[in-house]
């Protein structure tokens, strides 16, 4: 049975000393279960918010499609645990300060969409982590980067002054970042084969496009340290949702540029990512680039075939006539690659809560394809193995009501003594199978530099 608390705790909160949140991060090694999600590419709407949090009063895990929780297996799903504990839990969002102010973080990996899809026919694979790890955090460090301030957020003061008390330690000593001898799953003539295949689905008219990727994995060597990878990987490849999560067994560094959903309990976003070129350290070239990129019909149909897809999910879950686009194909920059984003926003349905709109859009559609379901299939066929928390998501669900979650791409995932790496991107029926290879390699390069620099 989960604990029904009488009454939930009133959250209080404390302003505190604003530093980097990966320098506090650095000084809280050696805690328990420690999450950081951070906005490293700085904007005033997008990476306005960093949040950090540590030493969770609760764990539940997904494992073997059992929901676990503080170790105890459950007869509830996952989803209706947290829908549950999030109601028992419930508290008013304290205004004009970052939105994460308590409630659970971690991450849901890609299998977990699974268990969301009672229709489709996607087979087992050996996994490579638990399908969801999210920890209750009572007591969490916010920071707003426009203002440069930070405060923690907690039950009692007792709890904020300890967790203030912790961000003066003296961080650990960092180990190495390197790995070697990374094996892929596919080779350049399989990939492409692929790729051919589910242009050949296309056109049978199975699917309008699904998102093909590669795993390449490694051995984790002696003395490799997690946290030294994702420093570089945040200096390498600056992301506005990025992650770095140490749960022992499984330790994840992300540096993603995608949002999946966020909400504050009345307003729900989407941001699905769909048309990629690599950047050129030429100006003249980058520029050229860039029109190339917004010029290219393919890349438009990818980005408006999942905008439509996010369309249909979020109105499931929306007060009808509230769905709106305000944002198609737009252009952002990152450290090595230019996207073609989009926005797809609308106002929650009363009675309806964050849970609700994970539960609708995850997996995003972006890293799955049109329609949804078949796209899933047809990857795993393809693909042959597990994604694990690529393509999965990070993120929160605050007491608040709020959430906001990842997809988890540009991610490097730590488990069972394997260091595994992912990239791809939509195929549809214009895609050139030398292309989609070339680009799989691409949307990686900035994660496997910082693996051998």
């Amino acid at each position: 049975m989960l604990d029904r608390p009488a009454k939930p705790a009133k959250m209080i909160f404390a302003e505190t000393l604003y530093l980097e949140p990966a320098t506090v991060a650095a000084r809280l090694r050696g805690e328990q279960n420690i999450t950081l999600l951070e906005s490293v590419m700085r904007h005033e709407h997008l990476g306005r918010y960093s949040f950090l949090a540590c030493n969770p009063s609760q764990t539940l895990r997904v494992e073997n499609g059992v929901s676990v929780l503080d170790g105890e297996p459950q007869s509830l799903s996952a989803i209706e645990i947290l829908r549950q504990n999030l109601d028992e839990n419930k508290n008013e969002m304290i205004a004009d300060l970052p939105p994460f102010q308590g409630g659970w973080a971690g991450y849901i990996s890609y299998e977990f969409g699974k268990s969301l899809e009672a229709h489709s026919k996607i087979p087992d694979f050996e996994a490579l982590c638990p399908d969801v790890i999210l920890h209750r955090y009572d007591t969490v460090l916010g920071f707003d980067h426009l203002q440069q301030r930070a405060w923690i957020f907690g039950t009692d003061e007792a709890e904020i002054a300890q967790f203030e008390k912790m961000m003066k330690h003296k961080p650990q000593a960092f180990g190495s970042s390197a790995i070697e001898n990374w094996q892929s799953n596919f080779s350049r003539e399989q990939y492409e084969n692929a790729v051919a295949q589910t242009i050949e689905y296309i056109l049978a008219g199975d699917i309008f496009q699904a998102n093909l990727t590669q795993c390449f994995s490694a051995d984790i060597p002696s003395g490799f340290d997690a946290f030294a990878l994702f420093k570089k990987l945040r200096d390498k490849n600056p992301s506005t949702f990025a992650a770095y999560l140490d749960y022992g067994d499984v330790q994840i560094a992300s540096s993603s540029p995608e949002r999946l959903i966020k909400s504050d309990g009345a307003m729900v976003e989407a941001r699905p990512i769909k048309g990629t070129r690599k950047r050129d350290p030429d100006p003249m070239r980058d520029t050229e680039l860039i029109s190339e990129l917004q010029a290219s019909g393919k890349d438009r149909a990818e980005n408006v075939m999942i905008v439509d897809l996010l369309r249909n999910d979020i109105s499931r879950i929306a007060k009808p006539g509230s769905v709106k686009v305000p944002v198609l194909c737009g252009l952002e920059s990152y450290a090595n690659v230019h996207h073609l984003v989009s926005v797809v926003e609308g106002r929650l349905r009363e009675g309806l809560t964050q849970v609700d709109v994970l539960k609708v859009v995850f997996p995003g559609g972006s890293i799955t394809g049109a329609p949804k379901i078949r796209a899933m299939e047809i990857i795993a066929e393809l693909e042959n193995q597990a994604r694990g928390v690529y393509c999965g998501s990070i993120g929160y669900l605050g007491f608040n009501g709020s959430c906001d979650f990842n997809i988890a791409i540009r991610t490097a995932l730590f488990s069972n003594g394997k260091a595994y790496v992912q990239g791809g991107g939509g195929i549809t029926a214009r895609s050139q199978p030398a292309a989609e290879y070339e680009e799989s390699l691409t949307k990686i390069a900035r994660i496997m530099e910082a693996f051998y620099s």
